[in-house]
């Protein structure tokens, strides 16, 4: 449909330029360890303050998902999908897309700086949108056909994802934060490809259900 596919695009163009800020953000900052800090620790600097306009832009391209997934995966001639399972990859992006939005808004404390209550404001919504967007991948993932590509692959990104967000929650207490500004961006990356698949998917789904609706009108009931 038209729409779920301007929907799919539009998310993609600003998970594009949500990445470009991020590097430039990454690159505008010295004397801090990308190994160790968190690209929060980078985003509170006086010179990194365009990353937290790439996480507002990663949320807002969260949101434009959320009415493509009305859509996704459902079979032709086989009605609407499972409205439970719907229902919860929506909320569940929607969480993700809350948690990142408080986390642009709300910064963490610098570095080396006593934790406030905006840090943990900004902590616990960042921990909330990292379980929430792997569980709503994987729950996609099961109202694709078995054999879909797509959903092999969101399945893997959602399981490394929460894999890597275990090993994140290792590093910060019994791991005394060893590599956790490098686990971190593991995780990051791994959930912003889930996303990128997502929309991508979105965007090309449309696609194929319009020839379908042309070639073979009778699949669509």
């Amino acid at each position: 449909m038209p729409g779920t596919r301007n929907n799919g695009v539009l998310a993609l163009g600003g998970i594009t330029l949500a990445a470009l800020l991020a590097v430039i953000g990454h690159a505008g900052v010295e004397d801090l360890d990308p190994v160790s800090l968190t690209v929060s620790d980078y985003a509170v600097s006086d010179s990194g303050g365009v990353i937290h306009v790439a996480m507002l832009l990663i949320a807002a391209a969260s949101a434009v998902l959320i009415p493509a997934l009305r859509r996704l995966g459902t079979p032709t001639g086989r009605g609407r999908p499972a409205a439970g399972r719907g229902r919860a990859a929506e909320w569940l992006l929607a969480v993700w897309a809350g948690g990142l939005l408080l986390s642009g808004l709300v910064p963490t404390n610098p570095p080396g700086t006593p934790m406030d209550t905006a840090a943990y404001v900004h902590r616990y919504a960042s921990v909330v949108a990292f379980v929430a967007l792997p569980i709503a991948g994987w729950l996609l993932a099961a109202r694709l056909p078995a054999d879909a590509r797509t959903g092999r692959w969101l399945r893997a990104l959602a399981l490394t994802s929460l894999l890597l967000a275990a090993v994140m929650a290792w590093s910060a207490y019994p791991g005394e934060r060893a590599l956790y500004g490098l686990i971190e961006r593991a995780l990051i990356l791994t959930e912003i490809a889930l996303l990128t698949l997502l929309a991508a998917y979105s965007s090309s789904w449309s696609i194929s259900w319009r020839a379908a609706s042309v070639t073979e009108p009778e699949r669509l009931g």
